[in-house]
């Protein structure tokens, strides 16, 4: 499919302006903290739960997040040496569009993390780490 679109515009006139650049400052992924956990818990062959990211946006602007991915071995816990079998996946949104506003802010990813029946028992009551990376824009 093709298409050809003409234009003229004829017009005059005067004024002054300005404008600044500046580089933006990368906005990165923070380790939860207390209270930051979400209420689901994963469980072998069960349904899918919310991942939250902790993303701090230093910048003095907005941010739009615009692409989050799985970047490595999702892991246990310290305290759960023996779930070497994980059966963890992470299946981040493809298109989260969250507007990130200066400073920290808490993202919950609906549905991005599930345990599939291949999980060791050794893996009862862990915490996972899930290593992202993330692509955000201004504006």
């Amino acid at each position: 499919m093709g298409g050809v679109a003409y234009a003229y515009v004829k017009a005059s006139g005067s004024g002054t302006g300005s404008a600044t650049t500046a580089t933006m400052q990368t906005v990165t992924v923070q380790a939860l903290v207390g209270g930051d956990a979400p209420n689901s818990k994963l469980y072998p062959g069960g349904p899918a739960v919310d991942v939250i990211l902790r993303i701090n946006n230093p910048n003095s602007y907005s941010v739009t997040l615009y692409s989050i991915s799985g970047t490595g071995t999702i892991t246990p816990d310290a305290f759960h040496p023996g779930c070497t079998t994980t059966g963890v996946s992470f299946n981040p949104p493809s298109n989260p569009g969250n507007t990130l506003n200066p400073g920290t802010t808490l993202v919950h990813l609906s549905g991005a993390a599930s345990m599939s029946t291949s999980s060791v028992n050794a893996c009862q009551g862990a915490t996972f780490s899930i290593p992202v990376s993330m692509v955000a824009h201004r504006g």
